[in-house]
């Protein structure tokens, strides 16, 4: 088996950053007229979310709600609504809670240390970081999926990273890390960017393009004849999930301007053709999911206890 290549950081930090510059994707959020804002609104989006579809969703938000304080100013269930599809719709509540105690404790501007950014709602210790690094330049050490896998790959010589974040990443990715003496942070923050593009782009989970990576030839895991995961990844089901029925559930509450009745949502069977509106396609959509009643009012009773929806005696709405 091939040596593992040695490793030189300074070429590698030159040769990735100098590929994003080239040929990273033209994403607003990454605009220098981008608000922090902006960036944190992005980086709650793309949680578990593909770039393509958080982008029309993302750019309707920044028309509708340009700052924390607008939208601290409206109802929860808007902010719900306007998530759309783009799944796990807690993150929408999260981050109207986060707007408000912006607004409340910091004066409506997006704080930029990451002690203040973890006492918000919704922001974790990637989501601090990212904010941080992404909107304020500071020079923290972010790592998500797609660094994760770089590191695994080149650094690592493993086909995919621990199925949970360890200590050993963490440690790696701190390690990783250009220095700041000389540019106060500026190389650092592009690293992180431009090893994240990198995952996304070229070094992805199933179909790598490693003849496109601009440092294939420092890659232990390329050294080492590509060898196959050391664990079966396992994948996340959808079809006939809690997740699907609340997510078909979601769908009607956001098509509909008037309460719902709790039988309605709970209906199952073929649902009659009804005048092709978006409230009636959804309704088709749920009641002719493979859920029985009993599954159906667990994800109901899950959405109101979650705040995602409330209950009257005119009927179940989005929130208020």
């Amino acid at each position: 088996m091939p040596s593992t290549p040695p490793l030189d950081l300074d070429r590698l930090h030159h040769d990735i950053t100098t590929w994003f510059t080239a040929e990273g994707r033209d994403l607003p959020w990454r605009s220098p007229q981008c608000s922090a804002w902006g960036v944190m609104v992005s980086e709650f989006m793309l949680q578990q979310t593909p770039v393509v579809r958080v982008l029309p969703v993302w750019e309707e938000w920044m028309r509708r709600w340009p700052d924390p304080a607008a939208l601290a100013a409206e109802p929860s269930g808007e902010a719900v609504r306007a998530w759309g599809r783009l799944g796990y719709p807690r993150r929408a509540l999260r981050l109207c809670e986060a707007a408000r105690r912006i607004v409340e404790e910091h004066d409506g501007q997006v704080p930029s240390s990451p002690a203040d950014l973890l006492a918000l709602p919704g922001v974790g210790s990637y989501t601090a970081a990212a904010i941080s690094c992404f909107a304020f330049g500071l020079p923290e050490t972010v790592v998500d999926t797609n660094i994760r896998r770089v590191h695994a790959r080149l650094i690592s010589g493993h086909a995919l990273p621990e199925p949970s974040h360890t200590a050993a990443e963490a440690r790696l990715a701190a390690e990783l890390m250009p220095a700041t003496e000389d540019d106060g942070g500026t190389l650092a923050c592009a690293w992180n960017a431009a090893v994240m593009e990198l995952g996304a782009l070229i070094c992805t989970a199933r179909s790598p393009r490693c003849g496109q990576c601009p440092v294939s030839g420092s890659c232990a895991w390329i050294a080492r004849g590509k060898p196959e995961p050391h664990y079966t990844p396992k994948g996340q089901p959808w079809a006939g999930t809690d997740r699907q029925v609340r997510g078909a559930m979601m769908a009607v509450l956001r098509a509909s301007d008037e309460p719902q009745q709790p039988e309605a949502l709970l209906a199952t069977g073929p649902a009659e053709s009804g005048s092709g509106t978006d409230l009636d396609l959804a309704f088709q959509k749920l009641q002719t999911l493979p859920a029985d009643v009993e599954q159906r009012s667990r994800c109901l009773a899950g959405l109101l206890v979650d705040g995602l929806a409330v209950e009257s005696g005119a009927g179940i709405t989005l929130p208020h």
